[in-house]
């Protein structure tokens, strides 16, 4: 029977089985649909199912990188962890249980979802295996707050600075990419800044150029175990309206795909793609284009598989 349609048969990423059995695979792609720790527009929950719908848009081959992911590799498809919009704490345990349990079994976790808060437990569960991560984190926000509410210590605003204070991340190794937009006062930079994090804004991404931007991110990630966290937000609001908190002036599309290009060759061993809110989206633009990023991971795994 031929491959059908991208409108036809039931929906899972790139088409690949629904199993829990994780026996055998090289990647499982995991759905944590929560948006509980959202600050502004919520709709987040929508995203692994929406960009579980476009992936079906994926024809299979990459020309760039000159590799069918799909063909070398095992991957499953997951389904989606329990969320609990209403308790935050409950979702993390729920999150970092079973991606635990995924990691441990020697499968690499491609994590859809839901807000920028989700990444903490996602975190827990990779440094657990692999010890303190260097991380890529392209986003036009910091997320390195202390607290958005009132002392909740738990929000997407929050992920990165609770994950340093639990010493999941190399300090050291650390780059956020593509950061801009009004903050709520002088020191929100400077306060990433003192905790580690090298911050690259997309005015000195854009002065320096993409390769630039590449080569610093290698220079301090490589030899080391690379955790990449990109929230859709880094782009530009023309290319991914559907997102909570848009910030104007960010990446394009081709931009994006050629930053995460760019990362071959380092030792990736997780990969969440965030923030993307399909109310919010239009044609279904963000959605089409973080299933390509997360096909871009893919292929970026395949080759890491091929050069062992």
């Amino acid at each position: 029977m031929a491959e059908p349609q991208p409108f036809m048969g039931l929906v899972t990423f790139g088409r690949r089985p629904h199993t829990r059995d994780v026996t055998g695979a090289d990647v499982a792609v995991v759905g944590v649909p929560f948006d509980g720790g959202t600050s502004h527009r919520s709709g987040t929950r929508f995203g692994p199912r929406k960009i579980r719908e476009m992936s079906l848009l994926l024809w299979g081959y990459n020309n760039p990188l000159g590799v069918a992911p799909f063909d070398a590799l095992n991957v499953i498809d997951y389904g989606d962890v329990e969320s609990v919009p209403v308790n935050i704490e409950r979702t993390y345990a729920n999150v970092e249980r079973e991606v635990s349990a995924i990691l441990d079994a020697g499968v690499t976790v491609l994590a859809l979802g839901g807000d920028h808060s989700i990444t903490l437990p996602l975190l827990r569960a990779h440094a657990r295996r692999f010890g303190a991560l260097a991380i890529v984190h392209f986003d036009s926000h910091p997320d390195t707050w202390d607290s958005e509410y009132s002392g909740q210590p738990y929000s997407h605003g929050t992920p990165f600075r609770r994950a340093i204070e639990e010493g999941l991340v190399d300090t050291g190794a650390y780059v956020q990419v593509g950061i801009r937009g009004p903050t709520s006062g002088l020191d929100d930079l400077e306060e990433a800044r003192h905790l580690g994090a090298r911050v690259i804004t997309i005015d000195e991404a854009m002065a320096g150029g993409l390769p630039a931007v590449l080569q610093e991110i290698h220079a301090r990630a490589a030899g080391k175990k690379v955790y990449v966290s990109l929230d859709i937000d880094a782009v530009d609001p023309a290319f991914a309206p559907g997102t909570g908190t848009p910030e104007v002036g960010g990446f394009t599309s081709y931009d994006m795909l050629q930053l995460v290009r760019g990362l071959r060759g380092l030792d990736l061993v997780g990969f969440d793609i965030v923030e993307v809110s399909p109310p919010y989206d239009h044609g279904d633009i963000t959605a089409i284009l973080a299933s390509n990023l997360a096909f871009e991971f893919l292929s970026l795994r395949a080759l890491k598989k091929g050069e062992r």
